[in-house]
């Protein structure tokens, strides 16, 4: 009972809204077939999320859920769209006491299919939709040595989303078409088990820097949202298969530790903590990583979750003059153009993507190479960081 009666009140708000949408749609038409079509759309559609959850515990998350769940969810969130926006319509044709303006619910009519497309494409288009975008960041404490130093990053493959060969392909050619002098990656390789990124193992090999690809482990790497048999011995197994993938890609997964990085007689320090996330699992250690360094020394940090930086890393003596980070994906979903820089996952992480600085340390927040959960991006797009470090 306790379980069936959420249940209720979600089927209730969603006839609701569908009940809603529908009266503005016969505002523009009075066709007979409209209604009886509309509920039929509706019910079909309710109908195969309501099976693909059935049959989940057989059939796992398979493709016929996921396309029924994405279907439903576009075209929920298109109808709230248009609700929003008729309520408002009519709450002031109420209060004007006029009728229902018949160009208002057709604006609103628009919004929704407007909606319904940008959804479509971002989950054709969008998530595969990569973009470079470059930063230059000035040091005092840099070695000279270093001044014009590249580095290219990415996070968040999600190897387990993944399902188009050449669209991956154009991504890893857009990474080496950079020429950095330094790959990092920023966890995340896989969304929960080792295998998820066999297939994909001869495509990120590719990526090639001359001083090296290093990597760190992500929230999701450790396999701790799925259940696991053999008291766990299945979930200790898993992991040691990822880090021998990381090896396979060419990739050195630094796990609480430092390597420097040397340049004509100069060095940098390149460090990595296991993911230490507000919520995510709080598993790295920030002093084992930076243990043996000094003040003078200009280290950069590779550190899955922002939080991380927000929590230690941004006041840590010595200090980290670069952390670099993923985590958030931007949600997936937002908006960044027009001077405008907004997404939802603000109202969880204080700052979600690219540059802050704080106490003159600076972190970069990589919006995700991949994608999870909605397989698509909107607004948001799959990111590829090119930071060139210069001697202030």
């Amino acid at each position: 009972m306790k379980r069936l009666l959420p249940f209720s009140i979600t089927i209730f708000i969603i006839y609701l809204l569908n009940w809603y949408v529908l009266t503005g749609i016969l505002t523009l038409s009075t066709n007979p077939y409209i209604a009886p079509v509309f509920w039929i759309i509706i019910t079909v559609i309710t109908a195969a999320v309501l099976y693909g959850f059935a049959r989940m515990a057989k059939h796992g998350m398979d493709l016929f859920l996921k396309i029924s769940v994405h279907i439903a969810f576009t075209l929920v969130v298109s109808e709230i769209m248009m609700a929003i926006l008729l309520f408002l319509g009519d709450a002031y044709d109420l209060i004007a006491g006029v009728p229902r303006n018949v160009y208002w619910v057709e604006a609103c009519f628009m919004l929704m299919l407007f909606t319904i497309f940008l959804f479509v494409y971002g989950m054709i288009f969008g998530k595969y939709n990569y973009k470079v975008i470059r930063h230059t960041l000035f040091f005092d404490d840099l070695p000279q040595s270093f001044d014009g130093f590249k580095l290219v990053q990415i996070s968040d493959v999600h190897a387990g989303s993944l399902n188009n060969h050449k669209a991956v392909q154009r991504g890893i050619n857009l990474i080496n078409a950079q020429e950095a002098d330094l790959f990092v990656f920023t966890g995340d390789l896989v969304n929960n088990k080792a295998e998820e990124v066999k297939p994909w193992l001869t495509y990120f090999s590719q990526i090639k820097a001359p001083y090296g690809q290093f990597s760190i482990l992500g929230n999701h790497d450790y396999g701790d949202y799925i259940k696991w048999g053999n008291l766990g011995n299945d979930k200790a197994k898993n992991l040691f298969q990822l880090k021998q993938y990381h090896r396979e890609l060419g990739f050195r997964l630094l796990l609480d530790e430092h390597v420097h990085l040397t340049k004509d007689d100069q060095h940098i320090v390149l460090a990595g903590v296991e993911n230490w996330g507000i919520g995510f699992g709080e598993r790295g250690d920030l002093k084992k990583a930076m243990a043996g360094t000094t003040a003078e020394e200009f280290k950069i940090l590779l550190s899955h979750d922002p939080t991380h930086w927000e929590a230690q890393v941004k006041s840590f003596v010595p200090k980290v003059q670069l952390t670099l980070s993923g985590h958030t994906h931007g949600m997936q979903f937002g908006l960044e153009a027009f001077g405008i820089k907004w997404s939802p996952v603000k109202y969880r992480y204080k700052h979600w993507a690219g540059l802050k600085t704080e106490n003159d340390r600076v972190i970069n927040i990589n919006r995700g190479f991949g994608f999870i959960g909605f397989s698509g991006r909107i607004g948001i797009w799959p990111e590829i960081t090119v930071i060139e470090l210069k001697k202030k």
